[in-house]
């Protein structure tokens, strides 16, 4: 069992930046990992991956706007949030895969950002 817990969601203004953290309560080098976000009414969507290779890829929504990362010293990962819209308004989930395909989530962060 892997427990997640995601921290640094808040209120920011247009244009602002946040940056989310997803501590694991254990070893987590080895899996993939992601966030994922859940705005109000509309299905969760993948927003960015990292493979355990440190290979990241991107929802064509944020790219060039967010960077994913991670720390496996510290069983961390991380989500530089840049430049950020109204529409980035959402709860977001950490997310990791084992190589054994079991998923782990945790409760989730709420970004709001106001215009």
């Amino acid at each position: 069992q892997v427990q997640l817990v995601e921290s640094g969601g808040g209120l920011v203004q247009a244009g602002g930046s946040l940056r989310l953290s997803c501590s694991a309560s254990g070893s987590i080098f080895q899996y993939q990992s992601g966030w994922y976000r859940q705005a109000p009414g509309k299905q969760r969507e993948l927003v960015a991956s990292i493979t355990s290779g440190g290979s990241a890829a991107y929802a064509d929504s944020v790219k060039e706007r967010f960077t994913i990362s991670r720390d496996n010293a510290k069983n961390t990962v991380y989500l530089q949030m840049n430049s950020l819209k109204p529409e980035d308004t959402a709860v977001y989930y950490c997310h990791i895969k084992t190589k054994y395909g079991v998923d782990y989530w945790g409760k989730g962060t709420l970004v709001t950002v106001s215009s």
